[in-house]
């Protein structure tokens, strides 16, 4: 699967000189936990997420305290600039998802934004991930069925059963026409693995 087939666009993005508040308000209200940060030319300057701007926005409540609490020793940031993330690390529409997967895992990000050459293209969640995953056997089987039907002729009589993710390709094929379909299987969303039981 490649990463085009599971981001989310347009995106939304923010400006840099934006105040913390107005982007706080950006990302509460799109329920997204992350946004691209654009310079007044609209590149790419950085991403800031929903933890940066919860820095220095709170201040401690006496209440809890048995003494006063300590005043603050400086100013809450006032702009995204000031708390974005500036060295970005994306990944291109055609990278193969697992790949992506691999960035999340090592780097701990949990969106990214996806290129088309200099441009931001999209963005891809972990919440992203999880919606591929969450499709029912029984609509991976019928994406499975169609992307069959509409790609090669060869494959018309393969059977496919779903379980878990798991797509199972069987029928009177021969050599070519089961290789084919395996790799057709393998670029529909929610596939976890294609086998071809014996």
């Amino acid at each position: 699967m490649l990463v085009r087939e599971v981001m989310t666009a347009p995106v939304v993005t923010v400006p840099a000189e934006q105040t913390v508040k107005q982007a706080v308000h950006v990302l509460y209200e799109r329920d997204i936990t992350a946004a691209p940060v654009l310079d007044d030319e609209d590149r790419m300057v950085g991403i800031v997420s929903e933890m940066d701007l919860l820095r220095g926005e709170f201040e401690a409540d006496p209440r809890a305290y048995a003494r006063p609490a300590a005043e603050p020793e400086s100013a809450p940031p006032a702009t995204v600039a000031e708390v974005m993330t500036p060295n970005v690390r994306t990944v291109r529409e055609n990278d193969d998802v697992l790949d992506l997967v691999d960035l999340m895992m090592t780097t701990g990000v949990k969106s990214v934004p996806v290129m088309s050459g200099s441009e931001l293209a999209g963005i891809v969640s972990r919440r992203d991930l999880m919606g591929i995953l969450a499709h029912g056997d029984e609509r991976i089987r019928d994406d499975v069925v169609a992307a069959l039907r509409d790609l090669s002729a060869e494959t018309m009589t393969t059977r496919v059963a779903v379980h878990d993710g798991i797509v199972e390709l069987s029928g009177d094929t021969d050599e070519r026409a089961a290789r084919i379909a395996d790799v057709i299987a393998r670029t529909v969303p929610g596939v976890v693995r294609v086998v071809h039981p014996r």
